[in-house]
């Protein structure tokens, strides 16, 4: 698959092992950026991904400014409270990279100004501060599958097996 999840300096293993089991889900490949708020062998970061781990792609990067060095000519999205457009605004090219911050300061400032016109944002209430960062991994993750017709996944649940006549 084409998407690729980017954490900046992630800070909670909880939300970093939830979203490392999404995308174990859906196929992308997880970026972590260091420095990190954790071990990747915590414990806590373990349990969040459950048994999904033989399933993922991770590729680690030395720093934010190691990984915009190199990944600067990529369809890059950079998700912040401050943006103009929102998520769903934007149509993701077949290789896409959305880029999520901290979760307690987002993307440093900077970043952000630099990148302005990659910036896109999650719509909420104006009294709430920010969603949890696996939440909008997710929503983010899903509308890019959305806009791909979902490649390669299919469906799992075991309800299309069921004879419904038989259930009446």
């Amino acid at each position: 698959m084409d998407l690729h999840i980017v954490l900046f300096e992630p800070e909670i293993p909880q939300n970093t092992g939830n979203i490392a089991r999404t995308c174990a889900a859906i196929g992308a490949t997880l970026h972590l950026v260091h420095p990190l708020g954790f071990s990747l062998g915590e414990k806590q970061l373990k349990r969040a991904g459950l048994d999904y781990w033989h399933l993922l792609t991770i590729v680690e990067h030395a720093s934010i400014d190691e990984f915009l060095a190199s990944h600067s000519d990529k369809n890059l999205f950079f998700f912040t409270t401050k943006a103009e457009r929102t998520y769903a605004e934007v149509s993701y090219p077949t290789e896409t990279f959305l880029i999520f911050g901290r979760e307690s300061a987002g993307i440093d400032e900077h970043i952000l100004v630099q990148q302005r016109q990659r910036c896109v944002r999650i719509p909420m209430r104006g009294q709430a501060r920010s969603l949890n960062l696996s939440n909008s991994v997710a929503i983010a993750a899903y509308e890019y599958l959305r806009q791909t017709d979902f490649p390669g996944l299919q469906g799992q649940g075991a309800l299309h097996h069921l004879n419904w006549e038989e259930q009446r």
